[in-house]
């Protein structure tokens, strides 16, 4: 006797478990990743505070100024775009690992 004896169908019912699981862990994380990072209030501040800076700029004819402020929100502006981006790959692999689940578990008979 084997220490680990699976019948197929055990074995389908364990991966199916597994991949649901995993896949439902992705999904929230994915989901809270967009919550909390892409939404979130620190880099609106530092948006609305950038655009100040830069109309303090623009009015003192600061042209140093100005460029810096430029610069500060193109980076804003890809820091938001990378973290949807990471939450919206881990949503999607999140259901393909439940469609996963669900493809292992068709096969149980």
């Amino acid at each position: 006797m084997m220490l680990l004896d699976l019948t197929r169908n055990e074995f389908f019912m364990i991966m199916a478990c597994a991949a649901l699981i995993i896949g439902v862990i992705l999904l929230i994380i994915g989901v809270i990743i967009l919550v909390t990072r892409v939404l979130g209030g620190d880099v609106k501040k530092i948006a609305v505070q950038t655009a100040k800076l830069a109309q303090k700029g623009i009015a003192e004819e600061v042209a140093g100024l100005v460029g810096n402020a430029t610069t500060l929100v193109d980076s804003l502006n890809g820091l938001v775009k990378s973290a949807a981006g990471v939450g919206v790959f881990l949503i999607l692999i999140g259901l393909l690992m439940l469609a996963a689940a669900y493809g292992l578990a068709l096969q149980i008979h």
